[in-house]
């Protein structure tokens, strides 16, 4: 039978006529109509569908942020509810922002926020967000506790990509196992989101959406977020705070954790006034942080930033000089510019957690360029001096880095594995921290537990 197909002016294949009747062999009328999706017209997408979800945390207790994007407006809802319970009996609602990148396109998203408050501490609800116009899969999550003696567990690391993402099955499969309460992100996310229009950012953050969905999922700014001021990080994450997630601090079981960007040091093209604004922001955060009867309810004080004060990397970064701009400042403008390394110092920092360099590598307590460990047996218990760990392995299309044949004395140990860490703040003086190798298998290749008895800058005397 010889057929033809037409068009209608809409839906593509309208009709399948008859012209005449005439016997063909079977296989060729087989092999002819297996062509037929060719001649039908492209759909246009709807753009309504929510992708990308991820959540984080509010920074009030009982709180979650429920962050998501469309490519058209459409409603901001979150249907949520126990697990266990009726499905979806509770509803929020929030707003949209729309977000056009700066690359030839200009490319227009829209950013969804909608923040769940009134949650019970430690229960699990099960949740969906979007509206009439589309919904997201199903997802959960487990509401933060609000007690000091929780003992929160961390997956963290720096400088995942869109490309040659080597550890996110590993994290994608503990994360779905329930084995962390938070993810931190210490900068550089998918290399880079602004590519492509802003089309690799988008990638990125459909693939952190098996982590992000159901966890907090907390960021530092790194330096593969600079271009257009930092836009594509600034409008795609909900962190605490007013400063559009540059920086921040939180509080969960008894740490206190500050998320800052290293990058003011670096882009003083977008105004040299964040580098003063943010560390008058850390100095104030710190002094509150350190008032003796908040230093009782949270000892630890966590640090996160992207670019290391120290590394033994083999390859000229700010953390390889001694006159690292991260760590004394930058002297070389007027005003002259801080460090953070004395003012980490002076206010009690514990830990000091970094990515930037891929490798993994753990220091000797260090402050000054030289090592204060607690006792030649036990150099993490009552340190005299600030722990500093960089994890920046987690995988991206520019590989591993090279480490420096003679690192300093302060380089305890390295490993060029692909990987990412763990930490869990244990209680008021415990915290332990080790380091997955992905190249092993999950392997755990290094592991450390910090001990102080003591905090605030007292503890180093």
């Amino acid at each position: 039978m010889r057929t033809s197909f037409t068009r209608g002016p809409k839906h593509g294949l309208h009709s399948l006529r008859r012209l005449s009747v005439r016997m063909v062999p079977a296989h060729a009328a087989l092999a002819f109509l297996s062509l037929a999706p060719l001649f039908v017209f492209a759909v246009p997408p709807i753009w309504t569908q929510p992708e990308q979800v991820h959540l984080s945390y509010a920074g009030v207790p009982n709180s979650m942020v429920v962050t998501w994007t469309t490519f058209k407006k459409t409603q901001s809802r979150v249907e949520y509810g126990l697990l266990g319970g009726r499905l979806f009996e509770m509803n929020a609602k929030g707003d949209a922002t729309l977000f056009v990148d700066s690359g030839a396109e200009k490319r227009k998203m829209f950013i969804h926020r909608v923040t769940l408050t009134g949650l019970k501490p430690a229960a699990t609800y099960v949740y969906h967000c979007g509206g009439d116009d589309g919904w997201s899969d199903r997802f959960l999550f487990t509401a933060l506790n609000d007690s000091l003696g929780f003992s929160p567990r961390f997956a963290f690391y720096g400088d995942l990509g869109n490309e040659n993402p080597q550890s996110l099955a590993r994290l994608q499969k503990e994360t779905q196992l329930g084995m962390y309460d938070v993810i931190l992100h210490i900068g550089d996310f998918a290399y880079d989101m602004d590519e492509d229009n802003a089309r690799v950012g988008d990638e990125f953050m459909r693939q952190i959406q098996s982590i992000a969905a159901y966890v907090p999922y907390m960021t530092c700014p790194g330096n593969h977020e600079a271009a257009y001021n930092f836009s594509n990080y600034r409008n795609r994450f909900s962190m605490p705070g007013q400063t559009e997630s540059l920086w921040y601090s939180w509080n969960l079981g008894s740490a206190h954790i500050i998320s800052f960007s290293t990058e003011v040091y670096f882009y003083l093209k977008y105004g040299k006034d964040l580098l003063f604004k943010q560390y008058e922001w850390l100095k104030n955060d710190l002094e509150e942080a350190n008032k003796p009867e908040n230093r009782a309810l949270r000892p630890w004080i966590i640090t996160m930033g992207h670019r290391p004060m120290y590394c033994s990397d083999d390859d000229q970064d700010d953390c390889t000089k001694f006159d690292s701009y991260v760590r004394l400042g930058r002297k070389d403008i007027k005003p002259p510019a801080p460090g953070l390394e004395d003012l980490f110092y002076n206010y009690g920092v514990d830990l000091e957690l970094w990515a930037h360099e891929h490798t993994y590598e753990r220091l000797w307590p260090v402050y000054g360029d030289k090592v204060y460990n607690g006792s030649t047996e036990q150099p993490y218990v009552n340190p005299k001096a600030p722990v500093h760990i960089i994890t920046g392995s987690a995988g991206c299309r520019e590989r591993t880095d090279r480490f420096n044949p003679n690192p300093k004395e302060w380089s305890a140990f390295r490993s060029r594995d692909y990987g990412y860490s763990r930490m869990r703040v244990v209680n008021a003086t415990h915290l332990y921290l080790e380091q997955v190798s992905d190249d092993q298998y999950g392997k755990v290749i290094d592991s450390t537990w910090l001990v102080k008895e003591k905090h605030s800058f007292s503890a180093w005397f």
